[in-house]
This record gives structure tokens, sequence and C-alpha cells, in this order.
């Protein structure tokens, strides 16, 4: 076996074919990731300078039985992929610079150049004129790229979809960088000797799981590969060792931790999918090196945050106080680990929050979670709720930053207060929720120095769940005891804890409190209660729901804050956002522009911090607080007042009750009043009604 690094275009010169043996997959790589992530990796060769290209990865072939004087041929036993991939590349380029006529310079590439050194072999004839001969129908699409002739009926979706993709990347670039890119792309080139390597053997050893490498892998590779042996040595050892050894038996979280570090340093705003980790922490890691930060310098970082991470998402490193409340937030929900990580880095190693504001902002967390939990409300998007809150948590108040977070957020995701905590907890079936063991054992274990280890014990219905009820419960619940039973089965009042489930089974009350291990015996602080009990009715059941529901308001407290520093946070992001936006871009006829450009100027003349939002089909104004929405029309706007229809003061008549129409077209807000402009002239009558809005929203 003989391995070089070598140009891609060196390996695809020259009078030389790569066929796919049966035995090897479809061409499978998607436009969107692997594409995607070539002509990344294309253009950012093109840009670099030195002796050193840019490696893509291995291929590996074999002579095959029929190669001739004069023609190789290959079987391609690994890098199918990435060679048929840049082949649909130099096929999509050689087709753009043929359709726009494209003229270079002396060294810059032709449609001849390309097909005749890296798409064919232009003395060859039949299937021997391909570089490249896939499998069955990806063949036949190839070919037809490759001889610019129809597609097949059985065409090769990804073949197609791939082409394409690079067709109109291309459009948008100079054509010399992306031939630049492609001859600086080097490939691990393993050429196997057949009467010394077993090809079938090598490729077994290449895929002979089916399980790629983990992320882990991926990324310590990528990090040390191209470091001297020595330098490899003492940063593996120093650092990596150490983040392996942190997530050790646990080597899943690792790939968390990866994905939610890079998010956390580049303030992403969506949550990468778990396969494309890799790729994330590659380009994360590039702009980090061109930015001047050593190798050292970006392990030592993720060292210290995989350490946070790990102490929240494994329970290894955390002591004291600081574990019981991680362990009860991880209990439950492990979306806020990059929030939790960012908190114990500002208090470990920044000392912005001391022990006590530490512990207070886990406490929050917490609390959150569990009382929308018991609510029922959505968790579908945690991920960014959480990684929003954590981007705007500063150095100089970080609770009150934590706080201003949570309490800025839309209805979807609001803090639940005390009133709908309470409601839920006396009110829903807790039983069917997931939260219902974690409630049940923060209650057991509330304000107590001993606290019960709860792992071996279940749930239990103090009143059985049974609908066949024995006779003694059906007597003392009384003729209405089937509706007792399905109101109250489930709720809080009616369970607690126990290691006892199969023995206390469905038997009546008094058996349940005097068996052996029954409720009379019960170490369990949920049972205290129940044992004082004659009878087991919806009264008690009531009085007990009302008890632990007081008790869980404090174990999970509400969110308090400053509602100034709520509206000045909300005054930021929206200056923030007005910032970033562009008026122009919304979409409006001819008409409408020329009213709304007249009528932008006099909203805008009110007051200097009026702040102004392109929406999806509309543009909003906030002073801060929302007064009006344009929404165009075909011949007019449409305007869109924040006041009741009866305060309005309308001498013109102009003005419309919003109220009375279902919905509104367009509009992203809600307002009562409405009004149609469809002239410039009606602007003076307008703008006091606007001033109205505005004066409105500010009181």
């Amino acid at each position: 076996m003989k391995a070089l690094d070598s140009p891609f275009t060196k390996i695809v010169n020259g009078t030389t074919q790569f066929v796919i043996p049966v035995f090897q997959r479809d061409y499978t790589w998607s436009a969107e990731i692997q594409c995607a992530q070539l002509w990344r990796d294309v253009l950012r060769a093109s840009q670099t300078t030195g002796p050193h290209g840019h490696f893509l990865g291995s291929v590996v072939y074999i002579a095959t039985d029929d190669t001739l004087a004069g023609f190789t041929r290959w079987m391609l036993i690994d890098g199918q992929q990435r060679v048929t991939t840049l082949m649909l590349l130099l096929a999509a380029l050689r087709d753009h610079i043929t359709k726009t006529q494209w003229v270079g310079g002396e060294n810059d590439p032709t449609a001849d150049k390309i097909d005749a050194y890296y798409l064919k072999n232009a003395q060859e004839k039949g299937e021997r004129r391909q570089k490249l001969i896939l499998r069955r129908h990806d063949q036949a699409t190839l070919r037809a790229i490759i001889d610019k002739e129809e597609y097949p009926k059985d065409a090769s979706e990804h073949i197609v979809e791939n082409y394409a993709f690079f067709r109109e990347q291309i459009a948008d670039v100079d054509p010399s960088d992306v031939y630049r890119g492609i001859e600086r792309l080097l490939i691990v080139d393993v050429m196997l000797h057949r009467h010394s390597d077993d090809p079938q053997l090598i490729f077994e050893s290449l895929n002979s799981t089916g399980v790629d490498l983990s992320q882990s892998d991926l990324i310590r590779n990528y990090i040390l590969m191209g470091l001297p042996e020595k330098q490899q040595t003492e940063l593996y050892q120093a650092y990596w060792s150490k983040i392996e050894g942190v997530f050790q038996g646990f080597e899943k979280k690792f790939d968390a931790f990866a994905r939610d570090y890079v998010a956390y340093k580049t303030q992403a705003a969506k949550q990468e999918k778990a396969s494309d980790v890799y790729y994330a922490f590659r380009n994360f890691f590039k702009t980090l090196t061109l930015q001047g930060v050593s190798v050292r310098e970006a392990l030592d970082d993720m060292m210290r945050y995989a350490r946070h991470y790990a102490a929240f998402s494994i329970p290894r490193e955390a002591t004291g106080e600081r574990a019981k409340v991680l362990d009860e937030i991880r209990h439950h929900v492990d979306v806020p680990a990059m929030l939790v990580m960012h908190l114990l880095h500002l208090r470990d190693h920044q000392n912005a929050l001391t022990e006590a504001e530490l512990l207070e902002a886990l406490r929050l967390i917490e609390s959150y979670t569990v009382r929308r939990a018991v609510c029922g409300q959505q968790t579908r998007s945690y991920w960014t709720i959480f990684a929003n809150i954590t981007y705007g948590i500063g150095m100089n108040t970080p609770l009150s930053d934590l706080k201003v977070g949570l309490a800025s957020q839309n209805e979807n995701y609001r803090f639940p207060a005390n009133v709908e905590f309470e409601r839920a907890l006396k009110e829903v079936d807790l039983y069917g929720l997931r939260i219902c063991r974690h409630v049940l054992e923060g209650l057991e274990n509330y304000g107590t120095k001993e606290p019960t280890d709860t792992k071996a014990y279940s749930i239990e219905h103090i009143m059985p769940q049974n609908e066949r009820l024995r006779p003694g419960w059906r007597k003392m619940l009384g003729q209405e005891w089937k509706e007792t039973q399905k109101t109250w089965v489930h709720r809080l009042g009616n369970l607690t804890l126990t290691g006892y489930n199969s023995t206390y089974s469905d038997r009546e009350f008094e058996d349940k409190k005097a068996i052996e291990g029954g409720f009379q015996d019960s170490s369990v602080r949920l049972n205290k209660m129940v044992r004082d009990q004659d009878v087991w009715t919806s009264d008690e059941m009531s009085k007990r729901t009302n008890s632990l529901a007081n008790r869980s308001l404090k174990i999970w407290p509400p969110l308090e804050v400053d509602k100034a520093l709520v509206d000045e946070a909300s005054k930021r992001e929206k200056k923030k956002r007005a910032e970033q936006q562009d008026i122009g871009k919304v979409k409006m006829t001819d008409d409408a522009r020329a009213i709304f450009d007249a009528l932008r100027g006099h909203i805008r003349g009110i007051d200097s911090e009026i702040m102004e939002m392109a929406e999806a089909k509309s543009v909003s104004y906030h002073g801060p607080e929302f007064f009006l929405e344009v929404l165009p029309r075909t011949h007019k706007v449409t305007l869109l007042l924040a006041m009741n229809f009866d305060e309005v003061d309308d001498p013109s008549g102009i003005a419309k009750d919003a109220t009375e129409r279902k919905f509104i077209v367009h509009a992203r807000y809600e307002g009562g009043v409405s009004v149609n402009v469809s002239s410039v002239d009606m602007i003076d009558s307008v703008m006091p009604l606007i001033r109205q809005a505005y004066a409105a929203s500010n009181e």
C-alpha cells in the first residue's frame, strides 16, 4: 500500500478511470449538508496562500484486472462520495463557462480543458470516455451530465440535485476562484497493490461496523492531526485527555457539549443537528485560528467550559448545595445546559456571581421549568429560549439579567405566576405528567437536612385507580363514588411515594394504614397527613391538595423582577432589531410605496425615539410600546392603531372599528382602530389619529 498527499486534480488527470465496485452503496451526499460544506471548502481553499492546500479526505483504490498499457482503470474502494461530488462540481463549472461564455486569463479554466483533463478521456471511446463510472442509475445520470444529454427516466435524485446546487452557487462567484480552489484540494492518495494488498479486508476495516466516527473522534483528529507529533502529544496530555476524562462513560454528552459550546461562542440562533456538530466545530475553530487564537488557548478555554458543562450534565464535580440544585434541574430537564454552563463560568472563573446568587439563579431555572411542566406548557423551542437568555447575561448584573430574560418571554414561554401554578396543582391530573415524580420528591424533601432517598420508591394512589373499587371505598366515598374517583384519583392530593406499592395494591383505606409498612408505619413525610385521617374522601384529598400546593409555591418560587428593567431590556431589543432591519425590503406596490414614504416622515417626526420595525408584510411603530402598524395594499395602505374605537377623537370620520372584523390580513399586532389611506392628500387627516395612538401607548 502506498499513501501520498496529492492534489485531487493530479489523481484524476491523465488517461485513467475510476470504477465504483458493486459492493459499494449508491451516491448519497445531500446538497444541504455535504455539498454545501464542500463548496465552502473550495472557496476557502481558493483564498489560502502558501505551499499547503486544503485537506479533503482519503481516496483508496486498486487497479482492475482489465487495466491496459496507456489506460489505467482503478476500482474505487473508498472515497466514492467526495470524488463523485467533485466531478459534479467540475461539470457544473464547465457548463457555467459554456453558457456565460466567460473568458479568463492564460491560467484560467476553459470548458474544453475541464472536459479533457478531469471529466473525459478524449482519445477513448464508449464507456472508457468517462473518468468516473458509477453504479446503476447513478451512472446513467452522471453520463447524461458529462455528455450534456437529457436525464434518464429513473435519474438519480442526489446527482441531479447536487449538480443543480453547484450551478446555482457558481453563478454568484468568479469561475477562476472555483477552479483555483479545486486545484488546491488535497487527497490522501492510497493506492493498493493487487498482489500484496487485500482490497476486501481494507474495505471491511473502513466500513466494518457501519458506525461513523464519533463527533469526539472527528473533532480531536481535526484539532491535533496537523500539528507536529511532539506538540500533538503534549496538547493531548495537557488538555484533550482531560476533556475526554470529564465525559468518560458519557461520550454522547460530549457531542451535546460540543454543539452547545460552539453555539455559545458564536451566539447561534438555532441548534445544530447532532450529525453536523463536527462541521460546526470545524468552521468555528478555523475562525478562531484566523483571529490569532492558538490551539493551546482554544483547548484551554474548551476544557474549562467542558468541566462546567459536565458539572450539570454529569453529576461528578459539583458538591454541597450546588450539587443538589443541579441534580434537581437535571432530574427532569437537560436543555438549560448551556445556560447553567455560563452561570458556572461567571461564578467560578469570573467571580461575577456570589455562590448565593448562583444558587438563586439555578433555583429560578428549576422553578421556571417545573411550573411550566405542571401547567402543561410547551417545551418544543426550549433550546432557543435558554440560548437567547444565555446570550443576554453579562458580567455586571448576571442575576438581574437572568430574571429579565425569563420575564421577557412571549406568551407561549412565559414564567407562570402563582395563580396559574397553584390552579394547575389543584386541578390537573398530575399523575399523567412526566413531572409528577419530580414534584412529589421535591415536596418530600423540602426544607430538611435529612432528605429521603426516593430512588427505590414508586408513585402510590392513596385512593386506588382501579375502577372496581372495593366495597369499603365505595361506602366511604358515598353515592357519587364513581365521580369522586374520576375527579380526584390522579390529582396531587391523592398521590404519594412509597416503597410498598405492591403491598398496598387497591386495599381498603384502613388496611393501607394498618398493614406492615402501611401509612401508620411509613417514614415518608408525604404520608404524615394521610396516617392521621380516619377516612379518605374528597374533603381530605382537597385539604391535602391545598396544603401541598401552598408548599409548592415556596419550593418553586415565582419570578420577581423590576418591571422597569424588563421594559428597558425590551426597548433595547426592539432598537437592536430595528437597526438590523431594512424597511425597503417590505414588499409594496408603487402606489402603496408612494403613500408609505410620504407618511413615514410624519410618523418618525412625532418623536425621535420612535422605533420602526420591518415585519413580514407590514411596518410597525413602537414608542417603545406598539402603537401603529402600516399594512400595504394594492392601491393604498391600511393603518392599524393601538386604541379603543370609542376613545378616538375623529372629526374627519375616517376611523373604523377594527374589532368588527374577525382578522385583518397580514396584521401582526392587535389594534382597535383601522384607517384606509388611499392618497397622500389624506395624511394631514390621519396624523391626529396616529398621535393619539402614540400618546395612548405611553400612558
